[in-house]
């Protein structure tokens, strides 16, 4: 088995960026999200939310592509909640999608972020490219190749200190 470590921050849309989950249905659809992200095999370390939207952070194994990874996560909550009964209209969710990667040591940071997606969006204090799913992308932005340099001892420590609190 190889040996990855991916980190994503995804966010997605409900159809039309409708209000559909209400306090009813939100468990229900974070469940169904959950469920079938571990079913993938991934490990979810967060998900949350408003009304329209769903941002979750999470481990994806690398034999799986992100696109598929979040369109068979959308579908099965969609499909078993509609199954379910409990809504009065059909839940469905918008075709985009946001995917950010990130390195390990930011993951305190995007978990909190998610967890706190409600107070965030009361205090307006969103951080506005990760609840991006259907701009355009931002322009490119590349470091000089300098700061890659491979001799680099506080980078080098750095990841010598990550293996070391492997389990």
């Amino acid at each position: 088995m190889p040996f990855c470590q991916l980190y994503y921050h995804l966010v997605w849309a409900t159809k039309e960026r409708l209000p559909l989950l209400t306090p009813l249905v939100e468990p229900m659809i974070h469940n169904f999200l959950r469920t079938k992200a571990i079913g993938l095999g991934a490990t979810v370390f967060a998900v949350n939310g408003l009304e329209d939207h769903v941002p979750m952070v999470v481990s994806i194994p690398a034999k799986i592509a992100v696109a598929k990874f979040i369109g068979q996560t959308k579908a099965v909550a969609s499909t078993k909640f509609n199954k379910s009964g409990t809504g009065n209209a059909p839940f469905f969710w918008q075709d985009e999608y946001g995917a950010f990667t990130f390195d390990r040591k930011c993951l305190p940071d995007f978990v909190s972020y998610v967890e706190r997606q409600k107070e965030h969006h009361a205090q307006k204090t969103v951080i506005p490219i990760l609840e991006r799913t259907t701009e355009p992308p931002l322009k490119t932005i590349r470091e000089t190749a300098s700061l890659y340099w491979i001799e680099d001892q506080a980078w080098r420590r750095e990841l010598e200190q990550l293996e070391a609190e492997e389990p």
